[in-house]
């Protein structure tokens, strides 16, 4: 069986709109399963800018799937290896929600692998 990689990440500023208001990070931070491959995420790692904590919250389909709070000028590395298989046609995306009028940058790592 062959895998292949794939990787969600970069540097990204970002206002917030509210904590319970996540939008799509940024448009590269949107990958769609490909057909005939199953894939599996593997891990995460966040760091955020900002003197307040901000949730990076990945989004399956359009819905949360993962909640990844990243503290106040901190970092956060989660393994999620072999959590769930995710089938063709799935859609993920990065979303953030942060305070309202909060600007700043966060880093975004998410490791995925397809097979």
């Amino acid at each position: 069986m062959i895998s292949k990689p794939v990787f969600l990440q970069g540097s990204y500023s970002f206002e917030g709109a509210g904590l319970d208001k996540p939008a799509l990070l940024h448009p590269n931070l949107a990958y769609t399963v490909p057909a005939g491959i199953t894939t599996q995420p593997l891990y995460f790692r966040g760091g955020n800018s900002t003197d307040e904590l901000v949730t990076v919250v990945l989004a399956r389909d359009g819905a949360p799937m993962r909640y990844f709070p990243v503290g106040a000028r901190a970092g956060v590395h989660v393994p999620l290896a072999v959590v769930e298989d995710l089938e063709e046609g799935t859609v993920l995306e990065l979303h953030l929600a942060a305070p309202e009028g909060l600007a700043g940058t966060v880093v975004v790592d998410l490791g995925l692998v397809e097979v």
